[in-house]
């Protein structure tokens, strides 16, 4: 078949060999670069956004070695008898001629449709026989606007191959004009963008998970900030109990958070004045983090007040609230100290779970009080807690705390910076100055969890 004139440009003379094989290396070495890239970035692919990345490398892998390919059939010109594993990728060419009804294929383009090189190229009625039906008015429309109206063809439709494999192509073309300005034929190249179209949905879907996740885990974060604002007391500065009669406590409170914001924990402080004249002061964590956990402390919280409410004893609600955990739906950890203060007595009974004992600073000096026996809630059924008490003095100061208020410390060296501050705290004011004074100290530090303070000055 003769070389054709284009509708609108005559054809371009092909690029010299020495600057294809340039682009050759380049493409290449852009390959084996993206390739390194995506190879250290592996993972078990449990994490949304490591998918989608995943597959961005996928799809830039796959979209290079076309192009690979496509500047080695440029450069080497259509192979007679191209391997069938590699076909795919490769571009295929065809033309019609509408004079003599005849049409010529590469050899490329009967791989690509999987027809027999032996048997005659199909004429452009035929073309629509090998199309997927749905896609059929598609390809109508593009050729007869080329043919007609002398439109360029540019568009993809998918196609059934004699063995039943669905593939995608990319259909680009032009009519070609006679003498007289008529359409004589048609040419086209077409290549196989199936691997390339299922790189891209493999990337839209991942995106898409990916949005909806963080959508998801917006949504929980909020729910789970808003449940904990609701839940623990809203303080702004002291809070002095009891609202009744003459003061006793000078209390106030600070809830700290994560340096990750987005890890909302179970962490919760609390302050309560009951109905036989006693406070109720408390502070615990329930282990994880998110609604879930959020949802446990709130749980937790109302039992812990519902109980010193109906006068039980700090030991008795810690076995209770044990009770309560261990027969909850999602098994789960916690620890707390709870204590009841007796304002006519000074006299402070408390018991704990797997909790830090509060801390009495006196004349400046701060001592870790003796703590009873007493194991995490939930971990094993039945458990008994033993209860303590102490007997304060006008002017003592108690600090309940959860654990990781002192930033990359735990155990005895967190209590021991915490009991370093004695003689600071000593000359503090109020219990507002000391919360402000711990957390100056220690809120300003990147903290991985979440944690509390509460702090209890006696006034008479």
């Amino acid at each position: 078949m003769p070389p054709h004139l284009s509708a609108d440009h005559p054809a371009a003379q092909p690029p010299g060999r020495g600057s294809v094989d340039a682009l050759i290396s380049q493409t290449r070495r852009l390959k084996g670069d993206v390739d390194a890239v995506r190879r250290d970035a592996r993972s078990d692919g449990s994490d949304p956004r490591e998918r989608w990345q995943r597959a961005l490398y996928d799809l830039a892998l796959h979209q290079l070695n076309d192009l690979d390919e496509h500047l080695g059939q440029l450069r080497d010109g259509p192979a007679p008898a191209p391997r069938s594993d590699s076909l795919l990728s490769r571009v295929g060419s065809a033309e019609w001629n509408l004079l003599t009804d005849e049409a010529g294929w590469s050899g490329e383009l009967y791989q690509i449709l999987g027809r027999d090189p032996a048997t005659a190229p199909l004429t452009l009625d035929e073309l629509p026989s090998v199309v997927l039906d749905e896609d059929r008015p598609k390809l109508t429309a593009m050729v007869t606007d080329c043919l007609v109206d002398a439109k360029p063809i540019d568009g993809e439709f998918r196609i059934v191959r004699p063995d039943g494999e669905v593939r995608t192509v990319h259909m680009m073309g032009e009519p070609v004009l006679d003498a007289d300005g008529s359409t004589a034929s048609m040419w086209a190249v077409l290549r196989d963008v199936s691997e390339l179209r299922r790189s891209q949905r493999a990337v839209s879907e991942t995106r898409d998970s990916l949005q909806r996740d963080r959508h998801r885990a917006q949504t929980e974060h909020r729910l789970a900030v808003e449940l904990q604002e609701a839940v623990l007391p809203p303080w702004r500065g002291s809070l002095r109990l009891p609202h009744r009669g003459p003061e006793t406590l000078d209390l106030a409170a600070h809830h700290l958070p994560s340096s990750t914001s987005a890890l909302i924990g179970g962490d919760w402080y609390d302050a309560l004045e009951l109905a036989d004249g006693e406070t109720l002061l408390s502070v615990g964590d329930l282990t994880g983090h998110g609604v879930a956990v959020a949802s446990g402390m709130a749980t937790l919280l109302g039992a812990v007040r519902g109980m010193a409410m109906a006068g039980t004893q700090p030991g008795q609600l810690m076995s209770w609230l044990n009770q309560l955990l261990d027969a909850t739906v999602q098994p789960a950890l916690g620890s707390a100290v709870c204590c009841r203060y007796r304002p006519d007595t000074r006299t402070l009974s408390w018991a704990r779970a797997g909790h830090p004992a509060p801390l009495l600073f006196r004349d400046g000096t701060g001592r870790r009080l003796n703590a009873p026996d007493g194991v995490l809630l939930g971990a094993t059924s039945g458990a008994v807690y033993a209860q303590a008490e102490e007997t304060l003095e006008v002017g003592d100061l108690l600090l309940l705390h959860t654990d990781g208020l002192v930033p990359g410390h735990s155990g005895a060296d967190s209590v021991n910076l915490i009991l370093a501050l004695g003689p600071r705290l000593g000359e503090a004011g109020t219990a507002q100055d000391c919360v402000q004074l711990v957390v100056d100290e220690f809120g300003a530090s990147e903290r991985e969890d979440d944690a509390c303070v509460l702090m209890a000055r006696v006034t008479s």
